[in-house]
């Protein structure tokens, strides 16, 4: 099929409704030719975004040495890859942070693993409370002017801090992209990035939109052997202790919204966040080709209308 692209805010960059991420689904926690399979039929379907950072992986940094095996059998001008650098790397006090030092090493680092010499969008993972916004801002801006970055972006970044970054980014290289997370059972974003994000032409980008299978129907009917919660893999992974009563409750009630559309629960959930013009695409992670088309899905049913959503917000309340 072919994948709507987005323009992301107000750049002239174009990204896929659906991107694939590499943080917890694929990448180094599913074997190489799984891997492979799952990345490339991705960009056959039409998803030409992959989303990774310094940290994914086990060991930290293998899903992007993995990634980058599978992108030199892609057409690398058709590809838009992401990476980004805030949380702990190695050891040592400039292992983490917003620093230019971390920020700028961590992206050598990560074009030295994929096998490239650029990026198309760097990320500061994170908000530092320690560093000064304008010197992590500024490390993106020397990432993006001496060519190792197209794009400069930040994640996890909730207003003030946000509306900040866009501030010094007027002077120098502009933030073109958040990546929050957002979904359905975590809506922070929608006051603490997305009024940001449209008033300022920033593009968004979510990710967690299934939060983690869980939205997806993924653990109603206990823990799959195969599934993340199982695999306790770390790197901020779904664990079984956050499958409470509550949530899957609520991911029960949303799971019966989505049949009464005609949907699958993972359908329900990319549509409802991608139903606000201010998000570009939603990042989503897949262990099986199959879980990749579910999600494709999203993008050809019927547009949520004023009841359901009211009936979305009940199953959540």
């Amino acid at each position: 099929m072919t994948v709507p692209h987005r323009r992301c805010g107000r750049s002239g960059l174009l990204l896929p409704a659906i991107s694939l991420g590499l943080w917890q689904g694929t990448g180094s926690y599913v074997d190489e030719q799984a891997s492979r399979r799952i990345v490339t039929g991705a960009f056959e379907r039409g998803i030409t975004h992959f989303d990774l950072a310094n940290n994914y992986g086990n060991p930290a940094g293998a899903s992007e040495t993995l990634f980058g095996r599978i992108l030199r059998d892609l057409p690398r001008h058709e590809v838009v890859v992401s990476t980004k650098a805030g949380y702990r790397m190695w050891p040592g006090p400039h292992g983490e942070g917003g620093s230019r030092k971390h920020l700028i090493q961590s992206c050598e680092q990560s074009l030295t693993r994929l096998g490239i010499d650029h990026v198309d969008i760097f990320y500061s993972h994170r908000f530092d409370p320690d560093t000064p916004l304008e010197e992590t801002i500024g490390a993106l801006d020397h990432l993006v002017r001496s060519g190792k970055a197209i794009y400069a972006g930040v994640s996890n970044y909730a207003d003030p801090h946000f509306t900040r970054a866009v501030d010094l980014g007027r002077r120098l290289s502009p933030i073109t992209i958040h990546q929050p997370r957002y979904s359905i059972l975590d809506r922070r974003a929608e006051t603490a990035v997305l009024p940001t994000a449209g008033r300022e032409g920033v593009g968004v980008i979510c990710f967690s939109p299934l939060e983690q299978g869980l939205l997806a129907g993924r653990y109603l009917d206990g823990i799959p052997a195969d599934s993340r919660a199982a695999r306790s893999q770390g790197n901020g992974g779904l664990t079984a202790d956050r499958l409470s009563p509550d949530a899957l409750e609520r991911a029960r009630r949303l799971a019966a919204i989505a049949r009464a559309r005609g949907q699958t629960p993972a359908q329900l959930a990319l549509a409802w966040v991608l139903r606000d013009p201010r998000v570009t695409s939603a990042v989503i992670g897949a262990s099986r080709l199959e879980q990749i088309d579910d999600a494709l899905g999203a993008l050809t049913g019927p547009a949520l209308g004023s009841e359901e959503l009211a009936a979305i917000d009940a199953a959540c309340a």
